[in-house]
């Protein structure tokens, strides 16, 4: 039986995409519950900016308090040479390095040239080599972009030298807005393992147009054996438009199973896990609803209050009116 990887990004993709911070305790107690689930690889977290992401802003606290299990690859996305050096002193099995192949894309997700990503990133590669952790990276919109259109394959060539020649581990090949179909995934991962067969290649695909377990079904056909994906389809890219989430972990390892792959993940496990993340982001809306309900009374209270005041003065201003009139009445009657 074949055996292929899933590498979840629920914590990292997902978590970034939602509008309301998940408690760093919760995610800690749900990264421990994936670590024993069977997978390859988790995601962890972002060492960007709290600023740019600040639904990771706690990407130190979580790493150092997460269980290890043996086997599991902790991998995080490493935006540039600042969060490499954070991520280095917290320990990390991985640095996931992204940029796009569309510069349009590149330009609004990183504000900056790819030419630019690429010398930047190039200095987080040689830290990487020099501390003996693996590198991979993610080329962001690799079939395709909403503001630049269908990615040249030529185009996602040249990136993909580009980085080969740096010696990086792995390559991701990320359809970062769902605009792949099974034809051009075959396309694409046939050429990649042709001109790099010792290449780690992983597929990152999101579902905006319901195509992504259809893709992944046809990179298997053609070889590739390792794949990010997300708990109940959470994530995707806020710098691009229209982006939806990623693939799901659970559909896609039922998918496998039932097409006779082994994918070392106990399914049943993992659906449990899956019903824990709902719960987590469920919760955490129904907490900030209550304080932004909380929140709302406390300025309708002071409010009324204000109102009040104004009325009191307003009938006092009135009632000193009144009383002048009434003088002036009393004058023109004599």
């Amino acid at each position: 039986m074949q055996r292929l990887y899933i590498q979840e990004v629920v914590t990292r993709d997902g978590f970034q995409a939602e509008s309301n911070f998940i408690p760093t305790e919760d995610k800690v107690q749900l990264l421990n519950r994936l670590s024993r689930a069977g997978y390859a690889k988790i995601e962890v977290t972002s060492f960007t900016s709290p600023k740019a992401i600040p639904m990771l802003a706690d990407a130190e606290e979580v790493m150092s308090k997460i269980e290890r299990v043996p086997g599991v690859e902790y991998t995080v996305l490493i935006p540039n040479l600042k969060g490499a050096e954070r991520a280095l002193r917290v320990g990390v099995d991985e640095f996931n390095l992204v940029m796009s192949v569309s510069e349009t894309h590149n330009q609004s997700n990183l504000r900056m040239s790819r030419a630019d990503s690429a010398k930047a990133l190039s200095d987080v590669i040689r830290l990487a080599h020099d501390a003996k952790v693996a590198v991979n990276v993610s080329l962001s919109t690799s079939f395709g972009c909403p503001m630049s259109g269908m990615t040249p394959i030529p185009e996602l060539m040249h990136w993909i030298d580009h980085f080969a020649n740096e010696g990086v581990r792995g390559i991701s090949i990320c359809d970062t807005t769902g605009m792949a179909n099974p034809q051009h995934v075959k396309e694409v991962c046939e050429l990649s393992q042709t001109k790099y067969p010792t290449m780690e290649w992983t597929l990152h695909f999101h579902n905006t147009r319901g195509m992504g377990l259809a893709n992944a079904l046809a990179a298997v056909e053609v070889g590739i054996n390792r794949f990010d994906s997300s708990l109940g389809g959470l994530g995707g890219c806020p710098y691009a438009p229209g982006a939806t989430g990623n693939i799901c972990t659970e559909d896609l390892v039922y998918l496998l199973h039932e097409c006779g792959y082994d994918t070392g993940i106990d399914l049943d496990k993992l659906i449990l896990v899956a019903k824990e993340v709902e719960k987590i982001v469920e919760v955490t809306k129904e907490v900030v609803n209550d304080k932004e309900i909380k929140k709302l009374t406390e300025e309708n209270k002071k409010l009324k209050e204000e109102l009040d005041k104004i009325n009191t003065s307003l009938e006092k201003l009135n009632k000193g009116r009144f009383l002048k009139n009434s003088d002036l009445g009393s004058l023109y009657s004599e």
